[in-house]
C-alpha cells in the first residue's frame, strides 16, 4: 500500500511559466519531503521537465497551454499528475524508443520511461493526463 505522505501542486500558465518554475517546485518539495533519495529526486526531476517541456513545446498550438501539476509522496512510491489542456497527443508511451543517435528530438518519452516505473497518458474530455509513477529507492 502506497500511503500518501504528503501531497503538492502547481498551476503553470505557459507563457509566461517554462520549465524554470517546475525546478523551482520540486526544489520546494524536496526541502520539504527530505526522505525521498537523492536518485528518485534526480530522476523524476528529469521525467517531470521532458514531459512539462514536451506539452509546453507541442501542446500548446500556437497560443498557451496551461498546466495542473500534482506530486504525492507515498511510502514506497512517487506519483504525478499532469493535466493539460493543449492539442491531443498522437503517441503511445508505452511503446517509446530512442531515435537514432543523429536525430535531433524524439528522446523525450523514451528517457521518462527509463527512469520511471509507469508512464501513462489518455486524452479526457478536453485535457491531457499523463500519470508518472516511480518506486521509491
Amino acid at each position: 500500500m502506497n500511503a500518501v505522505v504528503g501531497g503538492h501542486s502547481l498551476d503553470l500558465a505557459c507563457p509566461p511559466d517554462d520549465v524554470t518554475a517546475v525546478h523551482t517546485f520540486l526544489a520546494t518539495v524536496w526541502d520539504t519531503e527530505p526522505t525521498v533519495s537523492a536518485e528518485d529526486r534526480m530522476a523524476l526531476e528529469l521525467a517531470l521537465v521532458e514531459l512539462t517541456s514536451n506539452v509546453i513545446e507541442h501542446g500548446a498550438a500556437g497560443r498557451g497551454v496551461s498546466c495542473s501539476l500534482h506530486l504525492d509522496v507515498g511510502t514506497d512510491a512517487v506519483e504525478v499528475h499532469l493535466t493539460d489542456d493543449g492539442v491531443p497527443v498522437p503517441v503511445d508511451p508505452s511503446a517509446a524508443s530512442l531515435p537514432d543517435a543523429l536525430a535531433e528530438s524524439g528522446r523525450g518519452l523514451a528517457l521518462v520511461q527509463m527512469v520511471v516505473d509507469d508512464l501513462r497518458y489518455e486524452r479526457v474530455a478536453d485535457q491531457n493526463r499523463w500519470t508518472v509513477r516511480r518506486g521509491r529507492h
